[in-house]
């Protein structure tokens, strides 16, 4: 097997190959799925290692003490040959991963072979395929938590253990100085607990990706902003407690601790910080100096970690083990994210290459991951992911598709959900058309269908969905909620016989998906349009005529600016509502797809560090290729959407449906639109209204919108794994 190895002497790093370990008892044999480079330890351990002997010896005074006690016992031969000879080896690197268990020792009963288990140790979690774990040191992986956020289980209980520490309490107020790894989690961890948090960081970056989680307020530890916003926060009181989670040899972050922290404060450091104490600032204010000792109760235990010997939980409620299964809970249930975190995920046999990549500062990385290889049997098949596009199945005889509304007899529509976008791009377009009743709106709350009640004329104002879906004078339903609730307010509408208008995306999931699909099978009843609107914009309709038909394969290139989120917008709750692509990107397919006539077969996607921007490439079945750059980093003076199209020795450009322009064996150019953008939601819900009025097909296909939905799914799945993904059964 291969594992990642440096010569302490040396500075040299290496894959080797090496002996599998044994299975002994008490323990597993994992195979390695994922594991996480600790950016903080690990980098101070390969940097240390590329010192001079005397660089060494200043960066590990306590390592020098040990020297000189062995010189006074044994003499300076032989501690010398003592010394070089420990330096120079192969030592190993890592200690937080997630596998998949190959073996199980004697005298363990909690898991068994093929189980998914998160490990932790520096002497057993290794940057290696294999690694042998004792009991104490492995948690098995909740269902549904990903192999690449199980791998954080380690750190994850870093942090936990260091916010235990702490002993936080609802509605107080906390500082965490550094925002890396550690800091970042240690941040989700307290707002988790309901405390509010103000973060400390010299890193622009680091300091907006906390606030997306979290944080209250961050800043650089020389800004006046940090002390204003804890000021504010506490009443000029000061912080209830101060977490150190930076590095380096400054005194900073312990002299910023006693400056912001209140009277009788407590200050954990979790880090490995200079802790050159102010006394008098200490002093003055009797602070609670802390630390936090790795993961918890047990470690450096060799009775706990290497015998299995656990504590009593009547006595220590937290050991190890169990912070890294309470760390992976938290996870598995959202409340902490860890995706927003993954800067980078690498091959584990480029792994000397990464090391020496965020060595030089190349690579800018809050948690960098290796991916291992699957074993020998499995390779095909990790090299070729698949997601279904699942099957259409509507026996015709049995489709419910209503007839004709009688002349002069109007469509009536009930909404579910009234939120900005229902009551901004899609109700004022029905209001005013003829031939439409606004029959009912359904909410959660009862004010806001009352407003959407007053505004727009609805007939019933409620929060029993279930009685307008019973109501057999609604026509057809609108889905205008939450991204997570999609998918099964669509299928309950189609069982109950009515057509659908869904806003994007149709499903979250490929069991979502496969959900609605079953109930249209079910049912019968097909009568579904996911709200893809961009196809129905007149400006891109009639670049796409003048470009005409093609003959050879096109290449397509979508720009899409999106631009960042607002603090604490619900889009970022990517545990619960989906990532921002997820949420959005069906829209910049279902446009690719319709502009080349076809649905893709393929997805590969890549994200870049903190995954800001995503890259996306669409294959489709006659060689087409689309380019979706979704990204996040861009002017927001800048349109937000251009698209160019090129086949056939022609190029269609769209400049965010103001402009567009085909050029060919001539050349046409719109004229610049007088009034606001058009990106066809009118149209599109004339569309569907004239469908269900007729009784005739919807406007776009139930195969295509399937096929676009997987498409989007597999976006994730592809930047997860690093690899191609194939849609099996695409048309």
């Amino acid at each position: 097997m291969k594992q990642v190895v440096q010569n302490y002497k040396s500075g040299e790093l290496a894959v080797l190959d090496v002996p599998v370990p044994g299975c002994k008892p008490g323990g597993v044999l994992v195979r390695s799925a994922y594991s996480l480079i600790s950016t903080g330890t690990e980098l101070m351990k390969v940097s240390e290692a590329g010192m001079s002997m005397l660089g060494k010896a200043r960066s590990r005074p306590d390592q020098v003490a040990k020297v000189m006690q062995s010189v006074a016992v044994n003499g300076v031969p032989a501690t010398y040959r003592k010394v070089m000879g420990k330096l120079d080896s192969w030592t190993p690197l890592g200690y937080s991963l997630c596998g998949v268990v190959e073996q199980v020792g004697a005298g363990v009963d909690d898991v068994k072979a093929g189980d998914l288990v998160a490990c932790a140790g520096n002497e057993h979690a290794l940057h290696a395929e294999l690694n042998w774990v004792p009991k104490n040191l492995y948690a098995p992986v909740p269902d549904g938590l990903e192999p690449r956020h199980a791998a954080f289980g380690t750190v994850g209980s870093i942090a936990l253990q260091g916010v235990r520490q702490g002993e936080s309490r609802l509605g107080e107020t906390a500082l965490v100085i550094g925002l890396g790894l550690i800091g970042q989690l240690v941040v989700q961890l307290l707002t988790a607990s309901g405390v509010r948090v103000v973060g400390v960081d010299p890193d622009p970056a680091r300091c907006e990706l906390a606030e997306r989680l979290g944080a209250a307020a961050c800043g650089d530890p020389e800004s006046a902003a940090v002390e204003g916003a804890v000021a504010e926060l506490t009443g000029g009181h000061g912080v209830d407690q101060v977490y150190l989670a930076a590095g380096g040899s400054s005194n900073q972050p312990v002299e910023l601790a006693a400056r912001l922290c209140r009277d009788r404060g407590r200050v954990v450091d979790i880090g490995k910080c200079r802790l050159d104490l102010p006394w008098n600032a200490y002093y003055e204010k009797e602070l609670d100096v802390r630390f936090s000792r790795s993961y918890g109760p047990g470690r450096y235990d060799p009775e706990y970690e290497l015998e299995g010997r656990d504590y009593p939980i009547g006595y220590v409620r937290w050991t190890e083990r169990r912070n890294l299964a309470c760390f992976l809970d938290l996870v598995a249930r959202g409340r902490v994210d860890v995706e927003p975190l993954v800067s980078h995920v690498a091959a584990f046999d480029d792994a000397v290459e990464t090391y020496r990549s965020l060595k030089d500062g190349e690579l800018k990385a809050v948690a960098v991951l290796f991916r291992y290889p699957a074993p020998d049997g499995e390779a095909s098949a990790a090299a070729a992911p698949e997601v279904t596009v699942p099957a259409v199945n509507l026996p015709a005889a049995t489709a419910r598709r209503r007839p004709a509304r009688a002349a002069g007899k109007p469509v009536r529509l009930a909404f579910v959900g009234a939120g900005n976008y229902a009551t901004s791009m899609l109700l004022p377009h029905l209001a005013r058309r003829d031939g439409v009743e606004l029959a009912a709106v359904v909410t959660t709350t009862a004010l806001s269908a009352a407003n959407a009640r007053r505004k727009f004329g609805f007939a019933e104002a409620t929060t029993d969905l279930d009685t307008v879906l019973g109501d057999d004078g609604v026509d057809a339903v609108f889905v205008v909620t939450r991204h997570s609730s999609h998918a099964d307010l669509t299928r309950k509408a189609l069982l109950a016989g009515k057509a659908v208008f869904v806003e994007k995306p149709l499903a979250l999931t490929g069991d979502e998906l496969a959900g609605v699909l079953a109930a249209v099978e079910e049912s019968g009843n097909d009568r579904l349009q996911v709200g893809f609107n961009r196809r129905f914009a007149p400006l891109l309709r009639e670049a796409k005529a003048r470009f005409g038909a093609r003959t050879g394969p096109a290449s397509l290139r979508y720009l899409v600016n999106a631009g960042s989120l607002a603090h604490g917008s619900w889009y970022l709750r990517g545990a619960t509502e989906g990532s921002r692509f997820a949420g959005e990107g069906g829209h910049f397919v279902d446009t690719a797809s319709w502009l080349l006539d076809a649905d893709p077969v393929s997805v590969y996607a890549v994200t870049t560090p903190g995954d800001e921007d995503l890259q996306v490439v669409l294959g489709y079945p006659d060689g087409s290729t689309a380019t979706i750059s979704y990204v996040t980093t861009g002017s927001p003076g800048f349109p937000k959407e251009t698209l160019d199209l090129v086949a056939d020795g022609k190029v269609l450009r769209l400049d965010d449906f103001v402009r567009a322009s085909v050029y060919g064996r001539g050349k046409w150019v719109s004229s610049r639109l007088p009034k606001a953008r058009d990106k066809g939601q009118s149209a599109e819900l004339a569309a569907f209204v004239r469908a269900v009025r007729s009784g005739g097909p919807m406007p776009v296909p139930l195969e295509s919108l399937a096929a676009t939905t997987a498409a989007t799914l597999a976006v994730g799945v592809s930047s997860a794994s690093g690899l191609p993904v194939t849609l099996a059964g695409a048309r």
